[in-house]
């Protein structure tokens, strides 16, 4: 009899207690209903990421919005934890939240698009000290504390492999950037050096074992075409090295292969 009545105790039990079968029943009481809120209620504050963006040009030059909760959106709607006075923004233009400890900025398929760091994204991840230019507006992210710790790591770690991200518009704020962290003259360039350049990305984490095998089959994918590719160049005199018209055919081929394979990640409902 109580058995045949178990299913219907259960679903009753979230709302007056915590029931067991066979017949354990506790009920709620106050200590264990305000323990259970507080674990959540640490849970929550732990896993919220806090955001500063900080305007350097635009209608809104020198505002600071310290410390949103994400996730964020940025637009000129009212709604948007950013607000901006631009109207070449996007009433909602970009999304910023939280993933694994890193911050992932979405554009929200806005009229004039979103760049990072000089370079146009769809998605991308963003670090302090990263420039966002959208419409008339440029943001950096982060305090002058947060990009301060991260320019002390950046000078004590190792940057081979790293590539500048050369760039007219990005360079025309490094004098503004250096101004804002109030940053000796003559720095700018190590600003862009820095922060600005883009170094040899992790993989991502916590894959399951079905994307590990698929990400490892496209890497390898990459890797054989890549080899073949240097495989035939051929050495001339001196430092002169030729590739002929199939195999650089064959580079372009890649590039493009890449590009749709970043179209695919970044745009998925396409």
């Amino acid at each position: 009899m109580l058995q045949k009545h178990y299913e219907g105790w259960c679903a009753l039990a979230p709302n007056i207690g915590i029931f067991e079968f066979p017949l354990t029943f506790t009920p709620l009481t106050p200590a264990i209903v305000g323990e259970t809120e507080g674990v959540q209620g640490a849970f929550r504050r732990k896993s919220m990421a806090l955001v500063t963006l900080r305007v350097l040009d635009g209608a809104d030059h020198g505002r600071d919005f310290d410390d949103i909760p994400t996730p964020l959106t940025v637009g000129r709607e009212d709604g948007n934890p950013v607000q901006l006075n631009d109207e070449r923004v996007s009433r909602f233009h970009l999304k910023i939240q939280e993933d694994e400890g890193k911050l992932v900025l979405t554009d929200l398929e806005s009229t004039n698009g979103t760049k990072v760091n000089g370079e146009n994204i769809h998605l991308c991840l963003v670090r302090p000290g990263d420039v966002i230019a959208m419409g008339r507006t440029v943001i950096v992210v982060g305090s002058r504390d947060e990009i301060a710790q991260r320019l002390a790591l950046l000078r004590n770690g190792d940057r081979s492999g790293a590539i500048l991200l050369d760039n007219d518009e990005l360079t025309e704020h490094e004098s503004a950037m250096a101004l804002d962290l109030e940053l000796a003259a003559g720095t700018e360039g190590e600003l862009q050096e820095l922060l600005h350049a883009l170094s040899p990305p992790e993989l991502p984490g916590s894959l399951y074992p079905g994307q590990a095998a698929e990400l490892g089959e496209l890497l390898h994918y990459f890797h054989l075409r890549l080899r073949g590719l240097i495989q035939s160049v051929k050495k001339e005199k001196g430092d002169r090295l030729t590739i002929d018209q199939r195999q650089w055919q064959n580079i372009l081929d890649l590039q493009a292969r890449i590009g749709g394979y970043m179209k695919k990640i970044t745009e998925p409902s396409e």
